[in-house]
């Protein structure tokens, strides 16, 4: 089974930059994740959001590079039933002139199997 979460937004702090570590700003959280689905072992859709956004917001990051990782070690320690996991993580007013995206993917051992 897998999730999509397309275009969760929020302002946090988030970045290197001394601005970044005053001003709130927006980012955008596009997710997709791969689980091993039984009727006992679902993974709420709303739940998984609010942990990405909770986990960034109350991290305030430095790196974009970080906040992938972390994410993912919580979704992966949250939800034992994890296969793959695909996040990017846009910061779409930081430049005047383009959109900043920063994305990871990573698979995990488990194996599928439907009831």
């Amino acid at each position: 089974m897998t999730i999509h979460i397309e275009s969760l937004e929020f302002s946090t702090i988030i970045g290197l930059l001394d601005f970044e570590r005053i001003t709130p700003q927006k980012v955008i959280i596009d997710l997709e994740l791969d689980y091993n689905y039984t009727n006992k072992n679902f993974i709420n859709y709303a739940d998984l959001a609010t942990l990405i956004k909770n986990n960034i917001v109350s991290n305030e990051y430095e790196l974009l590079e970080d906040a992938l990782i972390k994410v993912e070690k919580e979704i992966v320690k949250t939800y034992k039933n994890t296969e793959r996991v695909k996040i990017k993580i846009t910061k779409p007013d930081i430049l005047d002139d383009c959109i900043v995206s920063l994305s990871r993917e990573n698979k995990f051992g488990h194996t599928t199997t439907l009831s």
